[in-house]
C-alpha cells in the first residue's frame, strides 16, 4: 500500500518548487530594482489591458503586484514568485509567493497577478502577518468572454481582490488558494 509521508510530500514540493526556478520567474533576482521593473510593467500591461482595473486601484489602499508566479506539477506541485507591495505607488515591502499542491496535476503554467486591498484593515492585516496565505475568502475579478475584466459593485465590498492576468503554460487554471506570501529582504 501507497502512504504518502509529511517527509516526501516536502522534498516533493521542493523540487517542484525548484524546477519552477528554472522558468524564469525572479528567483535568482535578489535585485530591488528588478523587481521593481516587473512590476511596472505588470502594471502597465494590466491597466492598459483591462481598463476597468483602474477602478479598484484608484479605490484601494495598497497592492500587492507578483509579475510572475511559475507553478509546476506532475502529482505533487509547486510554485513560486516574487514581487513588492505599494502603497500609494510607492514600494513599501517586498514579498515571495510559494505555493505547494498535490494530487491529479500534471503541467507548468506563469501567470501574473495582483491582490487589491480594499480596506485599511485587510491591508494592515496581510504586514503585520509573519506569512499571510490566500483563502478561499479572497474575491476574484474576472475576464469576460470579451477579454475585459469587469469589477462588479460586489466586489468592491471585499477586502482584498485578486486580479490573475497574462496566463501561459499548458497547466489548466490558475487560482490563487494555498498560496503563502512572505515578506523578503532582496
Amino acid at each position: 500500500m501507497n502512504t504518502i509521508t509529511r517527509r516526501g510530500f516536502a522534498i516533493s514540493g521542493l523540487a517542484a518548487a525548484g524546477l519552477t526556478a528554472a522558468c524564469g520567474n525572479g528567483v535568482g533576482s535578489n535585485n530591488a530594482d528588478e523587481i521593481d521593473r516587473r512590476v511596472d510593467a505588470s502594471l502597465d500591461y494590466l491597466y492598459n489591458e483591462y481598463p476597468n482595473t483602474t477602478d479598484l486601484r484608484d479605490k484601494s489602499t495598497g497592492i500587492l503586484v507578483m509579475p510572475v508566479v511559475t507553478e509546476a506539477g506532475f502529482g505533487f506541485g509547486g510554485g513560486y514568485g516574487r514581487g513588492a507591495l505599494r502603497v500609494k505607488d510607492a514600494t513599501v515591502d517586498y514579498y515571495s509567493a510559494t505555493k505547494g499542491s498535490f494530487g491529479l496535476q500534471i503541467g507548468a503554467e506563469q501567470y501574473a497577478h495582483v491582490l487589491f486591498f480594499m480596506t485599511d484593515g485587510a491591508l494592515s492585516e496581510f504586514r503585520q502577518s509573519n506569512g499571510w496565505a490566500a483563502g478561499a475568502g479572497l474575491e476574484y475579478v474576472a475576464a469576460n468572454e470579451g477579454g475585459n475584466l469587469s469589477a462588479e459593485t460586489t466586489n468592491l465590498l471585499a477586502p482584498v481582490i485578486a486580479v490573475i492576468f497574462g496566463q501561459a503554460g499548458l497547466k489548466i487554471g490558475a487560482t490563487l488558494e494555498g498560496i503563502k506570501y512572505t515578506r523578503i529582504i532582496p
